[in-house]
This record gives C-alpha cells, sequence and structure tokens, in this order.
C-alpha cells in the first residue's frame, strides 16, 4: 500500500528542496543592500508625515470595506446568471429576483442601521 505514495512522497521532498533551495541562493547570490539614512527615512508621496503611520482607523471604515465587499459580490453572482439567462428560464428569473431582493433589504437594513453615516 505505501508503494502508491511513494511517487507523492517523492514530488514533495523535491518541491520542498526546490523551494528551500531558492530561499538560500537568493540570500547567498543576491544583492546586498546596505542601510542608509536616505534608504531608512520615511517617504510618503514626496511629503512629509503628518502623523504617524500607526494611525488608528474608526470601525466605520472597515464596515464600509466589508460593504463594498458584500454588495461588489453580487455581480459575481449576476454575471453567470446574465450569460445563462435563457437556459435558466422562469426559475433562472425568480431565484435572481430573490437575491436582488434579499440584497436590496440588506442594504436598507444597513442604511437604517447609519453603517454608512461619517459623522
Amino acid at each position: 500500500m505505501i508503494d502508491l505514495y511513494i511517487p507523492l512522497i517523492i514530488m514533495v521532498a523535491v518541491g520542498g528542496l526546490f523551494g528551500l533551495s531558492n530561499v538560500i541562493l537568493a540570500e547567498v547570490l543576491g544583492p546586498r543592500r546596505t542601510k542608509t539614512k536616505t534608504k531608512l527615512s520615511i517617504y510618503e508621496c514626496g511629503m512629509e508625515p503628518i502623523t504617524s503611520a500607526r494611525e488608528r482607523f474608526s470601525v466605520k471604515f472597515y464596515m464600509v470595506a466589508m460593504l463594498f465587499i458584500l454588495f461588489d459580490i453580487e455581480i459575481v453572482f449576476m454575471y453567470p446568471w446574465a450569460v445563462q439567462f435563457k437556459v435558466l428560464g422562469t426559475t433562472g428569473l425568480i431565484a435572481m429576483g430573490l437575491f436582488m431582493l434579499l440584497l436590496f433589504a440588506g442594504f436598507i437594513y444597513v442604511i437604517k442601521k447609519g453603517a454608512l453615516k461619517w459623522d
């Protein structure tokens, strides 16, 4: 039974050795970069930074980002549906209508909760 796994074990070992050898060769043969004052200085669009880079963001920022992703994902579901619209027929139309209704209800809920207000 173990004879069946020997090619797999060899492949994993070769892949691991290849990855490890690339890391070691990059370290040995790669360019040496010295750390100078200019290279270690903070660069932000050519302007001196006003505040720390470790500034905390409001939770609202992350809420808007997650909501953008959530409502943007609808396109991932709508595009294949639109391509196969004739094949799916009435059942597909009803399913997409239900999906859009739930999405719209979620959007109304988010607006009512005030997740998109920046004040």
